[in-house]
Order: C-alpha cells, then structure tokens, then sequence
C-alpha cells in the first residue's frame, strides 16, 4: 500500500508563558555534525538554525595525522569539532535569525551518549596534549564504539553472580556502548592512558564545562550511562573485583554534584562569550542527552507515549509512573527524561546507518544515474521503487544488527544477517527489507515494554527519518498502531532550547516550558489491516531469526566475529 497522506496538523494545548521577543539557543551534537537553532521563548518558533559539520567525523580507521590502522570496532571523535561547532554554527544562527545577544536568555546543549573521554582535571581532553596524542585511548569514545564488548560481558556476569541491585535497572545487562565498559578497557589496553585521566567525562558535561569554564554533571547520562541508582554509584568492593585498579574509578574520576534537567549549570564565560557572539553571563543549562531531550520538543511526556527518536541509530523513550523490570532496556531512570516520571531507555545501534551501508555497497551505477535524471538522491529513488512492492514480494527477511544489538539482546558483537537472496534480488528489495528490519527490532522493543508492565499508549517519531513517508508507513503496519511525528525536524536542538528557557527562568519547569514550545502531528500514518497482515507473518520469521542468531551459549555470528577480528589482527601486525 502506497504511503498515506499526513493528516492536517493538530494545535498544541499553550499554558501561559513569556511574552514574544526573547530567545533561547539549542545546540545538538550529533554524530557527524552538530546544529545550532535559535528558538522564541514565548511559542517555539524557530527563528533561524546552522549546521557545523565535524572535520573528522567519525574516526574508526586510524587517528588524525596517522597511517596507523584503529582496532576492529572502535569509533572515536575528535574534540576540537565539537569546540569549533561552537564557533560557527551558534553565531552563524543568531545571524540567521537576525537575533542579537542581548535577546538570548539561555542556551542549552545536547550530545549523542555514550560519547566519553578522558581529561585532565581542569577539562582538557588527553587527546590535545601532546604526550598522549598519538594513543588511540585518550580520545572521545563515540557512542557507537563496540571494541568493550568483552568488558561489558565481565561486568554484566559479576553483577549477577554477586546479586548487585543495579543490574535489574539496566534490563539485566550494561552495554558496550555505556561508561563502565569503555573506561575498564582503557584500563586494561592502555594503564598510562587510565593513569592520566582525572576526569571521565561525558561530552554531554564536557561541552557545557567548555561553555561555563567550570564542570558540572547531568542527572541523565549518570542514570543511563554511569550506573548512577539510588543515589550511589556501584560499590569499590564490586568494581575492584572487575580490576584491582578499577575499585575508585567513581570516587576518583566521576563523583561530582549531579543537577537536575532544566537546571542552570552556570552563565557563559568571557572565553565562551567570544565563540559564540552570546552576552558572557548568559544562563547555560545543564548538559541533556540528544534523544531525552527530544522529549519535550516532540510534545512526548505522558506516561506511556513512546518517542522514537529517529537518525544514524534510533533511541526510544517513555516515562512511566511506575518502576518496572524490563529484559533489555538501556535503563530507567528516576526523573531521566523529566521530572516526576520514571524514564525508560532503549534502542537500536543501527537504523539509518544501515541504509546508508546499502548506497554505499548495494547501489549500481545505473541505478545512480536513474536517480540524477528523476532529479532525486539515492534514498528517494530506491524509496519510491521499493513503495511499488507489495509487502513480502521482495522475499527477503533481514536482521537489523549490522552496528549490534543495543535492545533487546544488549550484543554489539551481533551482525546483520539477510536471508531469502536469489538471482532475481534486485538494490530495492534489499532496501526495503532492511526498512522493514528496522521496524522489526522497534517491535520487539515496543513488545517487551509492553509484556512487562509499561503499555505504549502512543507512539511518535522525531529526527530526520520521519521524513520518509514509506519508512513510517512501514512502522505504522508492523507496529500495528498510528505514527504521530513531531512537529520540528530540529528536535533535539529544540529541546535543548527548551531547558534552556527553563534554565533561565523563563518557565516554572521542563513540561510547561514544552507546552509552549513543542509539538506533535497526531495519527499521521495510520496502520493499513491487509498490510499489517501480512507484516506479521514477516515479523514472525524475523522473530525466529531473531532467536536463533541472537541467543544461546555459542552463537555462529559471534564465532565469526572471532574469526574476523584474528584475520585482522594478523594483518595489521608488522612482518
């Protein structure tokens, strides 16, 4: 069935607020290029937005200036990218919105999570000094760096072998993705590096550290990231039993003040005041996860109402008034998306990552040409060949894990798996079965929060995914349910605006400030009952694949990843 048409856009309920005039900035650091937007307090609207891309990306082959090759399954960053998005994209927006400094109010930030490095004690990155420069483990570890996957094994196995509380609030399992993995890595791989690193910082807090010259922590990504539960971190007792060097690893390298989300962090700095064009003085709010501030924006706070927050991975978030178990969750923590719900986290390492794989590798020349001359991209033409396709008749049925397992399953040495390939498969088939992949896994997620406890009451899309009518399409028939999406393209930025005029004093709290200044399109993609039909006959051989390849004590997809990982070493190691 053909894509269906949006529905006309719904108003928003608007408490009392500010009058019009003054201004917020939300800025979002993402994976390869941050955004700034310049929003009026007063209703949301978006007066003028820049993008700054990172000069490095992703580094996942060998460091800046170097031949020397990274490690299978590391993806690091380079923090002076984020430092110049700073300087570019923030003065370049108030420039757009022809918006001067006296009219900002506050400026709030965002980071994609777990992105993590190592400093020294007053905030400088390893990475830029030049002792530890040419050591892969001084840089920032990107969220999507996968090489802890043996630490994350380690600390999950003890946790349960000694009865740790803690572990239940992480659906059973911490991530490689998370901090605890990643830090015992470089203590193991890199002792010196461990050494020298007096802050182990999050991005989220280091940017705003950047923009307050002084550091402070988030409530969030210590819930989500740093195993931070009931007021403590994991007990020295437990960690040194991980590594003997390991057992002050909070006390020495995290332990600071944690602030609440919305709140003020500090003012910005003369230092900050000159990279951005913003009046030195003016409120910073605490630092804020991309997809939970999404949150707000995206007019998702009700208990239940499950916002998929949809880019180069898709994180899924949900508050709830109750505190459930849930078998592979990123985690749920008290007041970590707003205050008086307990936050739900989960999520997929791979969504638009893995369509930009298939252009990349799948993609013949003549299909690149068909798509100049219709005047569109790739995306668009494999998009409206594979919407002509009934559902099923590519005969394919794909595993969406080619960057891991992040939920259920909680495995980043997981790998994609597509299954049905003849001689007659044709670029779109495979794209679409990939499309429906991805919507496959958000099932499995919505299931399991539905199965234990927390009924998804209604599901709403935000990121740039959400422009791709037959991808939420799709979505809408699996799920068996509407897709709403949310109002903005610029969510997270938007979002930080939002805690931004909060942090100001704009707003008594984040659900008013959002009141004012988010929204959501209700029901735009509707479910199509021939169509979901046939999804679920689809989903129940993707559920069998599921099982098969992602559970057991000895998994063939993790055998091969050992073989991978040996044939590559052998390779890199000088003769």
């Amino acid at each position: 069935m053909p894509p269906q048409p949006a529905s006309p856009r719904q108003p928003v309920d608007r408490a009392p607020g500010p009058a019009p005039g003054a201004c917020a900035v939300g800025v979002d650091f993402g994976t390869l290029s941050a955004r700034a937007v310049v929003v009026r307090v007063g209703d949301g609207t978006e007066l003028g937005s820049a993008v700054h891309t990172y000069r490095h990306g992703v580094i996942d082959r060998s460091l800046p200036g170097s031949s020397a090759p990274l490690p299978p399954d590391w993806a690091l960053q380079d923090p002076r990218d984020w430092r110049e998005a700073l300087r570019t994209a923030v003065p370049q927006a108030l420039a757009a919105a022809g918006v001067g400094p006296g009219d900002v109010i506050g400026i709030g930030t965002d980071f994609t999570a777990c992105t993590v490095l190592p400093t020294t004690a007053d905030g400088v990155p390893l990475a830029e000094l030049p002792d530890w420069a040419d050591r892969p483990h001084a840089w920032p570890k990107l969220w999507k760096h996968h090489a802890a996957q043996d630490q994350a094994r380690r600390i999950n196995a003890l946790a349960h072998e000694r009865g740790e509380p803690w572990i239940k609030r992480y659906g059973g399992r911490i991530s490689a993705e998370w901090q605890y993995a990643k830090a015992l890595q470089v203590l193991e791989e890199d002792p010196e590096i461990y050494a020298a690193c007096a802050r182990w910082i999050e991005a989220a807090d280091w940017i705003v550290w950047q923009l307050t010259g002084a550091e402070s922590r988030n409530t969030c990504t210590a819930g989500y990231k740093g195993i931070h539960q009931d007021g403590a971190y994991p007990s020295p007792a437990y960690l040194a039993e991980l590594h003997p060097g390991f057992g002050d690893f909070p006390a020495t390298r995290l332990e600071h003040p944690l602030l609440p989300l919305g709140s003020r962090a500090g003012t910005i700095s003369a230092e900050a005041a000159a990279w951005t064009g913003l009046k030195p003085g003016t409120p910073v709010a605490v630092g804020n996860v991309d997809a939970h501030v999404t949150a707000p924006a995206a007019g998702a706070l009700d208990d239940g109402h499950l916002l998929a927050i949809m880019g180069t991975s898709t994180c899924h978030v949900v508050n709830s008034p109750q505190l459930a178990e849930i078998p592979g969750v990123c985690g749920v923590v008290d007041g970590g998306i707003v205050a008086g719900a307990y936050g739900y986290e989960a999520g997929q390492s791979g969504v638009g990552d893995i369509f930009a794989w298939w252009l990349r590798q799948g993609l013949p020349d003549a299909y690149r040409a068909a798509a100049d001359a219709a005047g569109e991209d790739p995306h668009e033409h494999l998009t409206a060949l594979a919407a002509k396709q009934p559902v099923g008749a590519h005969g394919l049925v794909a595993l969406d894990w080619m960057n891991g397992n992040r939920s259920t399953l909680v495995d980043h040495d997981l790998s994609g798996v597509l299954v049905g390939l003849t001689l007659d498969t044709r670029p779109e088939d495979v794209y679409r079965a990939l499309l429906e992949a991805t919507a496959f896994g958000t099932r499995v997620i919505v299931d399991t929060l539905t199965e234990h406890g927390l009924p998804v009451t209604e599901f709403t899309v935000a990121g740039g995914l959400k422009k791709n009518a037959l991808l939420m399409q799709i979505y809408a028939d699996v799920l068996r349910r509407p897709v709403s999406l949310a109002i903005s393209d610029q969510g997270p930025a938007l979002g930080s605006a939002i805690h931004a005029a909060v942090a100001a004093g704009a707003y008594p709290d984040v659900r008013t400030a959002a009141a004012r200044m988010g929204g959501v399109e209700r029901n735009v993609y509707r479910p199509d009952p021939e169509a979901a039909d046939a999804y679920d006959l689809l989903f129940a051989e993707y559920r069998s694949l599921h099982d098969h390849f992602g559970t057991g004590a000895d998994l063939l997809l993790h055998r091969l990843r050992r073989l991978r990982n040996a044939a590559r070493a052998r390779s890199a190691t000088p003769r």
